[in-house]
C-alpha cells in the first residue's frame, strides 16, 4: 500500500519558522537592551550578553535544522539513551569540579569553552521517553500500572532537580508531567488521585528551605521586605507600571541600570514591558500563541503516536513556561527563576527549544513514514 506524505516532502511551517526567527531576533536585541549597562559595569564590554545570545541564536538554528532533517523516529530508538544522558547530566551538577554552583544552587555543568543547564536537557528527555513509551502502549494508558513508568520517571527527575535546588523546573516538569499523561489518555480518577500528593508535597518544599517561605511572603505583600526578598517584584512591577501604554522607547529602560536583577534572563519581560508598553507585551505573546498554534496543527495532523506525544509535550514545556514566566514578572505567582523560551539569554535554554522547534519540523515532514511502517510499501 502506497501511503501519500500529508505534506509535500522536504517543506516547512513558514509561519512557525517566521516566529521562531521573531522571537530569537527579538531576543538579542532586548538581551543587549536589558543587559549592556550591567555588561559593561561587570565585564567592560556592554555586548558581553548580546554576544553570547548572538552565538546561542547561531547555535541553536543550526540545530534546529539539523532536527529539521532528520527523521525523527530515529529518537524512538534512542528514547533510553536520551533518557540515561539526562539523568546523568543532573547527577553530574553535584560532581565537585563539575557541576557549577551560582547563587546557592548547582544546576550547570562545566564544560572547556561553556556551561550546560541539566535540568533543560531532561526535561526533553522525559520527553522523548514518554512519548515513546505512550506510543507503544496507548492502548493500556487508562490503567494506572501503565501509567507508573512515567510517573516514575518524571518523579526521579523532578526529585534531582529539586535538590539542585530548583523549584521553578520543578514545578514546569510536574505540570509536563500531568500534561503528557492526559494526552496520553489517563483517566481523570487517576489525575485527582495524583493531586492530592502533589498539592501536600508544596507546603513541605517550601519548609524545607526558609528563602521559599520568603519569597511566598514576598509574593503576598513584596512592600514588607522592599530592600530582601521583596526587592525583585517591586522592582519588575516599577518597570512595567513606568511602560504604560506604548513603553518608554526601546533602549531607554531605567530599571536595567542595575535596579532590576537578572533584567537580561529570568525578568527580561519586564524590560519588554517598560520599553515598548502594554503593546509591546501583546504583541510578543501574539507570536507566543501564533507558535503554539502552529505547533498544535502539525501534533494534530500527525499521522503517527509517537510524532502526536512528541509535538505536543514540546508545545506543552514552550507553553508552560512562558505562562510561568509572564505570571511571575507580573506577580501573578510567587518569584521563581525561569527564562522565556527563545528570548531570556542563556544558551542551553535557547539551544534546547530551538532544538525542540527542530523536532516539530521533522515531525511534518517525517509523520507520514509511521504509517509505512505499519502497513508497509
Amino acid at each position: 500500500m502506497k501511503i501519500k506524505p500529508q505534506n509535500a516532502y522536504g517543506k516547512m511551517d513558514l509561519v512557525l519558522l517566521f516566529a521562531v526567527l521573531a522571537l530569537v531576533s527579538f531576543g538579542v536585541v532586548m538581551v543587549y537592551s536589558a543587559s549592556s549597562y550591567n555588561a559593561k559595569v561587570n565585564y567592560g564590554n556592554e555586548f558581553y550578553y548580546a554576544i553570547k545570545q548572538i552565538i546561542g541564536v547561531a547555535l541553536g538554528l543550526g540545530v534546529m535544522f539539523i532536527c529539521a532533517f532528520t527523521d525523527y523516529h530515529f529518537l524512538q530508538k534512542l528514547r533510553y539513551p536520551v533518557l540515561i544522558l539526562s539523568f546523568v547530566l543532573l547527577v553530574l551538577v553535584f560532581v565537585p569540579g563539575v557541576g557549577v554552583e551560582n547563587y546557592g544552587a548547582k544546576r550547570w555543568i562545566n564544560l572547556p569553552f561553556f556551561t550546560i543547564q541539566a535540568s533543560e536537557i531532561a526535561k526533553f528527555g522525559f520527553i522523548v521517553f514518554t512519548a515513546s513509551y505512550m506510543a507503544k502502549n496507548h492502548k493500556k494508558m487508562s490503567s494506572f500500572k501503565h501509567i507508573l513508568p512515567v510517573l516514575l520517571v518524571g518523579g526521579a527527575i523532578c526529585l534531582l532537580i529539586i535538590l539542585e535546588p530548583n523549584m521553578s523546573i520543578t514545578m514546569c516538569m510536574i505540570m509536563l508531567v500531568f500534561v503528557m499523561l492526559f494526552i496520553g489518555g489517563a483517566r481523570i480518577k487517576h489525575f485527582l488521585f495524583l493531586a492530592v500528593p502533589v498539592i501536600a508535597l508544596v507546603p513541605v518544599l517550601i519548609i524545607l528551605e526558609p528563602y521559599r517561605m520568603q519569597r511566598l511572603v514576598a509574593f503576598l505583600n513584596p512592600w514588607e521586605s522592599p530592600l530582601e526578598e521583596g526587592y525583585q517584584l517591586i522592582q519588575s512591577f516599577y518597570a512595567l507600571g513606568s511602560g504604560g501604554l506604548f513603553g518608554v522607547g526601546l533602549f531607554k529602560s531605567r530599571q536595567k541600570y542595575l535596579f532590576l536583577p537578572f533584567a537580561e534572563s529570568d525578568f527580561i519581560f519586564s524590560v519588554i514591558g517598560e520599553e515598548l508598553g502594554f503593546l509591546g507585551c501583546v504583541a510578543v505573546i501574539a507570536v507566543y500563541l501564533v507558535l503554539i498554534w502552529r505547533a498544535v496543527r502539525i501534533a494534530k495532523n500527525s499521522t503517527d503516536r509517537f510524532g502526536c506525544y512528541l509535538s505536543s509535550g514540546i508545545i506543552a514545556i514552550i507553553a508552560i513556561q512562558v505562562l510561568i514566566n509572564i505570571a511571575v514578572v507580573s506577580g501573578s505567582i510567587p518569584p521563581t527563576g525561569l527564562p522565556l523560551p527563545f528570548i531570556s539569554a542563556g544558551t542551553s535554554s535557547l539551544v534546547v527549544f530551538c532544538a525542540g522547534v527542530g523536532v516539530l519540523f521533522s515531525v511534518e515532514r517525517f509523520s507520514h513514514k509511521g504509517i509505512k511502517r505499519l502497513v508497509g510499501k
